[in-house]
């Protein structure tokens, strides 16, 4: 599992390498320059902040780096351990049988499997993109990491299977006691609003594999 002072590292050794401040690859990644300053790194209370996934693919697009370049950047200088991680095609997520009422996979039939490096996170399973509903930003074929356990926050990107069997990839914009809304990745798909009690599970979206 890769630490918060790993990943923050990996990114000023990225920066480093291109010749870039960690300021300057923000920039030309296309964030706010202030992304990774250090004093970003650790909130008001204490509390560590990681950097979003999106912002680690936007870097890793404007640098032409893999994710295996950027794994080979932290602190041990050694790429961490993969391990394999269930796969099944988004679509086919909306089958209950395939996961547990926490959103955890069942394996056996229907899942099938991939090598991925080992970022932490009990229970990780991927899933395929099939089809262009998230275009621009995911293709038929990318493949998403979501980690059921992990903390959804606003702005994340989410994986949200229904009480209907249908199956939502989108980033979450507000969520209450009684709703989710819910912004499409695709400006020709609509925005969707969502009672709580008609989730079975939502799981976040931590790396894309395209």
């Amino acid at each position: 599992m890769l630490s918060h002072e790993q990943i923050w590292t990996a990114i000023d050794r990225l920066a480093e390498r291109h010749g870039f401040s960690a300021s300057g690859l923000a920039r030309r990644a296309g964030l706010d320059a202030t992304s990774f300053n250090r004093s970003k790194r650790i909130g008001p209370d204490g509390r560590k902040r990681w950097p979003s996934t999106e912002s680690i693919a936007k870097v890793l697009a404007a640098t032409g780096a893999s994710l295996d370049d950027f794994l080979h950047l932290v602190d041990s200088g050694q790429a961490p351990a993969r391990t394999m991680v269930p796969l099944i095609g988004l679509t086919q997520a909306g089958s209950g049988r395939l996961f547990t009422e926490e959103g955890i996979p069942t394996g056996g039939p229907g899942w099938d499997e991939i090598e991925f490096p080992d970022l932490g996170g009990d229970h990780a399973f991927a899933l395929e993109v099939q089809g262009d509903s998230m275009l621009p930003l995911y293709r038929d074929g990318d493949v998403l990491i979501v980690a059921p356990n992990a903390g959804i926050r606003k702005g994340d990107r989410i994986v949200a299977r229904l009480t209907n069997g249908e199956v939502l990839a989108k980033e979450l914009r507000r969520r209450t006691a009684r709703t989710i809304e819910l912004a499409s990745l695709n400006p020709d798909h609509e925005d969707r609003m969502v009672p709580l009690a008609d989730v079975a599970w939502m799981a976040r979206v931590m790396w894309v594999r395209q």
